[in-house]
């Protein structure tokens, strides 16, 4: 068989990719995606915060690496503590009180993300397959929009997965080491695991869902639970365009999010 990782947006506060998946495509090198993303949540202010996300990634297959870097353009329309790759971080400078709460609207790009991912070696389509990756998170984002904290981030998480028959389960236990931000000053490290399911359609069709589980990002918000399925299809070997929506639980998570991915393979 033929062993190829797919990375897939997993949570709708996180767009950064955090789960892997086996799928019988051509073991070439070079990956290139983007796509766009919306998401909007109260997060428990009065009126909703919106974010508009266009992702960039490029990944090189080196031996047993895959090595990435992703970026991206955002809009975020709302209060400012909403941090894209975070979500909610409940109240902050941007809104000590209520009555003083006012939204603005800010453009420009994200933060930049370096990640490396190790696939241990197999020798049977019946084991278990394992990766560890890590993640280092450079600032480039303007934390006075709202856009990051501005400060340097690590993050190591193990995935594993399984196939059994046509069904490809996996899952993902991680953890980020966040930088001390003067801005946002009760970021905290925090944990992270997700749990799911992939299954073709057909030939060309996939279909899977993903929950999403994440210990709270600061202080002065909460642990946030979200549920993502989404549908996929390979028209050519090469190409493969993704859909899906993401539904948040809590009040630190966004109550809705859609969004589609396109990648070419070489």
């Amino acid at each position: 068989m033929l062993r190829l990782v797919i990375a897939i947006p997993v949570a709708a506060a996180v767009f950064y990719p955090s789960a892997s998946i086996a799928q019988n495509v051509p073991a070439l090198p070079n990956y290139v995606a983007t796509g766009a993303y919306y998401a909007t949540g109260d997060y428990g202010l009065p009126d909703n915060t919106s974010i508009y996300f266009i992702p960039l990634s490029y990944e090189r297959s080196v031996g047993n690496w895959n090595l990435q870097v992703s970026a991206a353009h955002l809009q975020i329309s709302g209060y400012g503590n909403v941090l894209v790759n975070v979500g909610g971080v409940g109240r902050n400078e941007f809104v000590e009180l209520e009555q003083d709460l006012q939204t603005t609207r800010t453009l420009g790009v994200g933060d930049t993300v370096l990640s490396g991912t190790y696939q241990w070696p197999t020798y049977s389509e019946n084991a278990v397959f394992i990766d560890l990756g890590f993640e280092v998170k450079l600032p480039t984002a303007d934390e006075y929009a709202g856009h990051g904290t501005g400060e340097v981030d690590y993050g190591v998480q193990l995935d594993v997965y399984k196939l059994l028959g046509t069904t490809t389960l996996f899952g993902t236990l991680g953890y980020k080491f966040r930088g001390q931000s003067t801005l946002f000053d009760q970021m905290s490290d925090s944990g992270l695991v997700s749990l799911g399911f992939s299954q073709p359609l057909s030939e060309r069709w996939n279909y899977g869902v993903i929950y999403d589980f994440r210990e709270a990002a600061s202080s002065s918000s909460s642990e946030t639970h979200e549920i993502l399925p989404y549908l996929s299809w390979s028209p050519v070997p090469a190409w493969s365009v993704m859909f899906y929506t993401a539904k948040g639980f809590t009040q630190d998570s966004p109550e809705v999010a859609v969004g589609a991915q396109l990648g070419y393979r070489w």
